[in-house]
């Protein structure tokens, strides 16, 4: 269920779409449902800003119902009743517990079918259960449940209990359906809320049974931004866990950003404040130093990130060596045992195996072939105003410190280009081209000057 507006987190984006983790609420709960059933057979109920919603998660293959007015959590079955009567049952999961685990999806699903319940509730035991709905059992011990009363029917001598209603269902689709036109809004809550299937079902003769989660986190939603960072720190720390018991070091785990998706493998080092974002894969025995941030990358072993680089949506072969302070945006690709120095920015650039970028340049559009060498302060100048141009580079070839190619420009294997040149045409293979104002001496001409003022006083 994915309709609510989340008023009290004080935004103008839908709820479900706030991030934690590096990608939306509602993209966790999907991914974790989606390791249990097949995408087709997973609904969305959108509301609040659906076509934002729809959007967002669109590309997972799920479908949608749309819940034009947001009555409650009932309300919202009774809008997905033609989508979901085809089944035998259905399991409701709200869009908002992104840390809910496929493991435990799948363990309340299991268990209401061998129970053979009309309903299924998972129940957590929080700490403090102010605000939850309470479970009464039938008897201590035991599966069957009694009745789900809300935080505002409570009697003062029930606030103690703490096992509590976490808004995770299952249902059997032919006894919900029965019922759910009943639902209706007269309750503590004012809305038509699917708490109260719970009521109904038993009072028909049907079997409520609850079970408890192993983690009362797992279903934590988020009504605030403060849960929200909670929840993000919860995620990252589990991941940095998860990736430290796979062989990878992490040194100060609390101060690293680590997206959910992120894959790392044994034997590679991370050093404090590094940033590894999105879908970034990184290979085995890399170091990852500080202040480094890494987004949709994918790295191979034994790849060296000095400190302080940003790479964005790039490859870097096995051995290759980056920074400091160097910039990879989009497109580049950085070839095996390749250098990329510091304060070098790459786009849409491809360097060669054992190519040298050492020092202040700006390669973009590029393709520099195998075992170059870069001077420094070099510029591919890629954009007339209008287009974007390609420079080819050669196969060990050298250009000289402070020179600039006027794409498009091709400089042939083995040429070399002299220090400062304005490169404008190709370059043949194994030439030197040379492309600067030819220098002038005058001698003489400091002393003449000085004669000359010296002359006017």
């Amino acid at each position: 269920m994915a309709a609510g507006k989340g008023t009290r987190l004080k935004s103008r984006r839908p709820k479900v779409l706030h991030q934690i983790g590096g990608k939306p609420l509602l993209s966790h709960v999907i991914a974790a449902a989606s390791e249990v059933v097949a995408a087709e057979d997973i609904y969305v109920v959108v509301g609040h800003q659906a076509k934002q919603v729809r959007a967002a998660v669109a590309a997972t293959g799920v479908g949608f119902v749309e819940q034009t007015e947001q009555l409650g959590t009932g309300h919202a079955i009774q809008c997905a009743r033609e989508a979901v009567e085809g089944y035998e049952n259905i399991l409701v999961l709200s869009g908002d517990v992104p840390l809910i685990r496929p493991e435990t999806i799948e363990k309340v699903w299991q268990f209401h079918q061998s129970e053979q319940a009309a309903m299924t509730i998972l129940t957590i035991s929080p700490e403090d259960a102010t605000g939850y709905g309470r479970i009464f059992r039938r008897a201590p011990g035991s599966a069957e449940v009694e009745a789900i009363v809300e935080q505002k029917a409570l009697r003062p001598e029930q606030f103690s209990l703490r096992e509590s209603n976490s808004g995770i269902y299952a249902f059997k689709t032919a006894a919900l359906l029965v019922h759910l036109g009943k639902l209706n809004a007269e309750n503590a809550n004012k809305e038509v809320i699917l708490t109260d299937m719970a009521g109904l079902l038993r009072a028909a003769g049907g079997r409520v049974v609850g079970i408890e989660a192993a983690e009362t986190a797992e279903v934590l939603g988020v009504n605030t931004l403060a849960e929200l960072a909670g929840l993000d720190a919860t995620m990252r720390a589990a991941k940095a866990n998860r990736l430290m018991a796979q062989g990878v070091t992490i040194f100060r785990p609390e101060t690293c950003t680590i997206d959910a998706e992120v894959e790392v493998a044994a034997d590679t080092t991370i050093e404090p404040f590094v940033q590894l974002l999105g879908k970034t894969t990184i290979g085995a025995d890399c170091l990852i130093r500080s202040y480094t941030v890494v987004e949709n990358c994918k790295l191979g072993n034994d790849v060296l990130l000095r400190q302080s680089c940003i790479l964005s949506d790039s490859t870097v072969a096995d051995g290759a060596k980056i920074g400091p302070f160097a910039h990879l945006r989009p497109g580049s690709e950085i070839g095996e045992d390749a250098h990329v120095g510091n304060f070098v920015e790459t786009k849409k650039a491809k360097l060669g195996k054992g190519a040298k970028a050492g020092h202040l340049t700006y390669l973009g559009d590029a393709e520099v072939g195998a075992g170059c060498n870069i001077g420094a302060g070099v510029i591919t100048c890629n954009y007339d105003g209008v287009h974007k141009h390609r420079t080819q580079i050669g196969e060990g070839s050298f250009v000289g410190s402070d020179s600039t190619l006027v794409a498009p420009v091709t400089v042939g294997d083995g040429a070399y280009i002299g220090a400062g040149s304005c490169i404008t045409k190709d370059v043949p293979a194994g030439a030197l081209a040379i492309g600067r104002a030819r220098q002038t001496n005058l001698e003489g001409w400091v002393e003449a000057r000085r004669a000359r003022r010296e002359a006017k006083k």
